[in-house]
């Protein structure tokens, strides 16, 4: 499912993250560990084809990243991933169902309607179809984030920090969030973390492999970058078809 090898990455500033060779195979999920800093973030990015592989083989779900040409990368990574960013990234200016629709239209595809009805219901938000994200408790937003990164039926999905701000009765919520949605949906599952709770948690399990990370990034990681990924903007028109659709 994964594997890079000689894989590095040099940021603007000179400063440079070698990352150890590893392979990670069908049916095993990824857990990125590793002080703030230390590049867990810029692998994420790299994973999602949002950073370009400068040296190294990186091959993700059985296509090489290193090489392709940015069209090509836009209809894999529309294909392949979902995205649970840091911040959550939801359009207060729409609804929870409009929210939804975003990954679609970002890729110029067109929405799926049943699929949200599908998700919302196995995620117990339908009845939050209409609401604002501001009208959300935290635990209905993430859940929301979770809908949003699968409605394209990902292979694999990919959680930066799940646990930010969160006290433990949430951090445990969006935990088993994740991965009861990795279950049900059959994707695998790569979650990014300095949370000791979220640790303990994840090396308990024996489907999980751990991958520590020393090295030291730059302050300014990509996380903005995923974000932007996960939560997508287009014009207000762009959502006719899905409202009319009868996403709720």
């Amino acid at each position: 499912m994964l594997a890079w090898s000689g894989l590095r990455y040099r940021y603007r500033d000179g400063a440079e993250i070698a990352y150890a060779d590893f392979a990670l195979r069908e049916g095993r999920h990824l857990l990125l560990r590793g002080a703030s800093g230390s590049g867990k973030s810029t692998l994420l990015a790299l994973l999602a084809g949002l950073l370009k592989v400068q040296q190294g083989g990186l091959e993700v779900a059985g296509t090489a990243l290193a090489g392709l040409a940015p069209r090509a990368l836009d209809a894999w990574r529309g294909a392949t991933l979902g995205v649970v960013p840091q911040r959550l990234h939801l359009s207060d200016a729409l609804t929870v169902a409009e929210n939804l629709a975003l990954p679609a239209l970002a890729a110029g595809q067109a929405t799926d309607p049943a699929r949200a009805r599908a998700l919302m219901a196995a995620l117990d938000i339908a009845e939050l179809a209409d609401r604002r994200p501001h009208q959300l408790s935290v635990g209905q937003a993430q859940r929301v984030a979770l809908a949003r990164a699968l409605m394209r039926q990902p292979r694999l999905l990919l959680a930066d920090e799940p646990s930010a701000s969160l006290d433990d009765e949430h951090t445990l919520h969006m935990l088993a969030l994740l991965l009861d949605a990795a279950e049900r949906e059959k994707c695998t599952l790569v979650i990014a973390s300095h949370d000791a709770r979220v640790i303990e948690a994840l090396t308990a399990r024996d489907d999980f492999t751990e991958v520590v990370l020393r090295s030291r990034a730059p302050a300014a990681g990509p996380g903005s970058q995923l974000g932007a990924l996960a939560g997508g903007t287009m014009p207000m028109t762009r959502l006719t078809d899905w409202t009319d659709g009868g996403a709720a």
